[in-house]
């Protein structure tokens, strides 16, 4: 059966997703969330939150889905603590540390990869299992053939996003609202940059990263029968109206497997951009997935029907069945059985002998099955009466209440649980030692002789270049060592195309690659490249860079959403480079932003530009050999004035960035690092490193 998974921002959401059908709800507590501006739960509120789904037969998934700071891990593991002795059913987790946090204090508890994971193909589900991850909540871009294929391999559950907010980045891999404002989507602060207005190189009052929200409500039938598990509602931040109306459609929808025409404007009408798309599900993707928010006038009917459904009425959930014996000169005995197999006793004062009219069969059943105003609906009376005996209906009711009060303690009631013992894990520090030079480029004629005569460590060249210029690179490799950089995003559909051009790879005499998308591992370990790990891993502390190094990773990039003393204090068991030239990518799209622009994709050729309301210009480019773009930075990230401090921070190295410049911007960088290099706050960023993310 199809899991119906609700967002619960607030305990009135909560009740309004159980009372209209939700099967699981997801929430967050005061920290650690990605949506840190929702209502959330104190650690008492959850306690109750969990005592009244567990009652209703609804499980709790908490929300650990952000990045942890070292400094913030003790308070994490604390709150594990909590949620595990609250009794949640799952944690929802993006950060490999905290991945290793929750195994170590509540293993019992299941964790499930959060879309923040950016997982979206069948090796990425299978390294979470491996992880020990049990579920999988899928990158919204995937299309329905790309779900029906992991969901026929899967080893373990499958989750899709159905309803609500599509961002324009894959989760996990935007920057953008920390890059620009210090507001970490990765963190739970997202400002939301994507819903302001961009012009292509000049401001418009236009809305190319606003994507209009998703609905999958005519799927319901079709997602069971790919054997998704769940399917999950957007909307921890919207008002509890929107999470009774969504819930309670899609309910039916799983339920009776069609929509009226009636429902969907409901659904617009509780919260839409300009409508809705299925442009991902379908692999319809341009510019018609796109809208923004209008003001409508509000539905005061709806929405009074809405918030009806979960504040005055307690909807029957839970099926259970009733025992009775009613025995002369013996306690009325009564038994109260749910489907978990709990089972409740009662017993009242010995029947009198009836005077005018004896207790039957069917009075005792019509008593015991008024079950209304509590969660339980009475699935069936098994009663044993003497004849001639009178019980009241006062006391039935009494008996019939008292029992089921027993039942909803017990269904309540916190289950034990095995609490681990939190370990600060062993701080590894490397050498203080002078970073060597590793640069990146996109294009072949960013190779300049001097960037040659730079002798950098290695050089990361896009495995789709080497595959095109294979001499070429066999020649520069004799000379210069080389890396293959894998793309980000490769769904299973591209995955032969990259499988060749490994092989291509290989061929030419690679033997390191750098991957920012676990999913590449297996591909790259059974070719017998060394692996090296890229920003998109978004290691953020010392736990997650202890499980990189357990997957096998030679070498690692800590993440650029961290401060310079955060890298300096980070373990590094593994080679840490680190990004200290360049633009930085805020964001990775599956819309390509040049086609939805002019209906052409020129991403191959030429580069275009953003601009926002006050000017700043930011650069798109081509990722790989797909049509997916990257959104750039406008100015770019500088740190090569500050090379003393760098050395201090226990570096491999040190990595160069060349993304849009030409030959003579990348010879100007590479010139000044022999002494005349100065900032130019201008055209210049020191990214996060000084003044870090909230």
């Amino acid at each position: 059966m199809l899991e119906l998974l609700s967002p619960a921002g607030s305990f009135d959401a909560l009740r309004a997703a159980v009372c209209n059908g939700a099967d699981a709800v997801y929430l967050g507590l005061d920290s650690f969330n990605a949506r840190h501006g929702a209502r959330n739960f104190t650690t008492e509120e959850l306690k109750e939150a969990v005592r009244y789904c567990h009652v209703r037969g609804v499980k709790v998934h908490l929300t650990l889905n952000t990045l942890v700071s070292d400094r913030e891990m003790p308070s994490a593991a604390q709150t594990i603590v909590h949620a595990a002795e609250a009794g949640v059913d799952a944690f929802i987790v993006q950060d490999l540390g905290i991945v290793s946090l929750c195994k170590q204090i509540a293993p019992q508890i299941e964790l499930h990869a959060s879309t923040q994971m950016s997982i979206h193909s069948l090796e990425g589900v299978r390294e979470a299992a491996a992880l020990g991850l049990r579920r999988v909540v899928l990158a919204r871009e995937l299309s329905m053939k790309d779900i029906a294929f992991i969901c026929r391999n899967s080893p373990i559950e499958i989750e899709v996003f159905v309803h609500g907010a599509l961002c324009m980045c894959y989760s996990g891999q935007c920057y953008m609202s920390a890059v620009i404002g210090r507001r970490s989507g990765n963190r739970g602060q997202c400002a939301q940059p994507c819903r302001l207005p961009y012009g292509y190189g000049r401001f418009e009052d236009r809305y190319p990263l606003s994507l209009k929200d998703n609905c999958l409500v005519q799927h319901m039938k079709e997602l069971e029968a790919l054997g998704v598990a769940s399917v999950k509602i957007e909307g921890r931040m919207k008002r509890p109206e929107y999470v009774a109306i969504a819930t309670g459609i899609y309910r039916k929808a799983i339920d009776e497997g069609t929509v009226s025409q009636e429902q969907m404007r409901q659904l617009r009408t509780a919260f839409s951009r300009q409508g809705f798309t299925e442009g991902y599900y379908q692999k319809e993707i341009g510019p018609q997935m796109f809208g923004t928010r209008v003001a409508e006038r509000e539905d005061k009917e709806l929405l009074q029907q809405a918030r009806a459904s979960y504040e005055a009425v307690e909807p029957q959930r839970i099926g259970v069945h009733f025992f009775a014996i009613i025995k002369r000169m013996q306690p009325v005995m009564l038994a109260v059985q749910d489907s978990l197999g709990n089972i409740c006793k009662t017993q009242g004062h010995p029947p009198e002998p009836a005077r005018t009219h004896e207790l039957t069969t069917e009075e005792v059943t019509s008593r015991l099955s008024k079950t209304g105003g509590t969660p339980f609906f009475c699935e069936g009376v098994r009663s044993v009466i003497d004849p001639g005996l009178s019980v009241s209906a006062a006391e039935l009711n009494r008996l019939r209440r008292e029992v089921l009060t027993h039942l909803t303690a017990v269904r309540g009631r916190l289950n034990p649980t095995q609490i681990g013992i939190y370990c600060e894990p062993r701080r590894i520090q490397s050498e203080m030692r002078t970073p060597v030079w590793t640069v990146s480029i996109l294009k072949t004629e960013q190779i300049t002789t001097r960037l040659l005569q730079l002798r950098p460590k290695l050089l990361y060249v896009p495995i789709d270049r080497i595959a095109a210029e294979p001499e070429f690179y066999a020649e520069l490799l004799k000379t210069q060592p080389i890396a293959a950089v894998l793309p980000r995003v490769v769904p299973d559909s591209e995955m032969t195309r990259l499988l060749n051009e490994m092989n291509a790879a290989a061929t030419v005499g690679i033997r390191k690659v750098l991957l920012g998308n676990l999913g590449l591992l297996p591909a790259a370990r059974s070719r017998g490249f060394e692996v090296a790990g890229d920003f998109g891993l978004n290691l953020y502390n010392s736990r997650a860079v202890t499980m990189a190094q357990k997957l096998g990773l030679s070498s690692l990039t800590a993440s650029f959403e961290m401060t310079l003393p955060q890298i300096r204090d980070l373990s590094k068991p593994l080679p840490t480079e680190l990004l200290v030239y360049g633009r930085l990518p805020l964001m990775l799209t599956e819309n390509c932003l040049m086609r939805n622009r002019s209906g052409t994709c020129s991403c191959g050729s030429t580069t275009t530009r953003l601009v926002d309301r006050i000017g700043e210009e930011f650069r798109v480019v081509k990722d790989g050999s797909s049509c997916r773009s990257v959104l750039l930075n406008g100015k770019k990230l500088y740190m090569l004035d500050k090379l003393p401090h760098l050395r201090e921070l226990g570096l491999w190295a040190l990595r160069l960035s060349f993304t849009t410049e030409n030959p003579a911007e990348i010879d100007r960088v590479l010139a000044s690092l022999h002494g005349n290099a100065s900032f130019d706050s201008g055209v210049c960023t020191r990214g996060l490193y000084l003044r870090g993310v909230e």
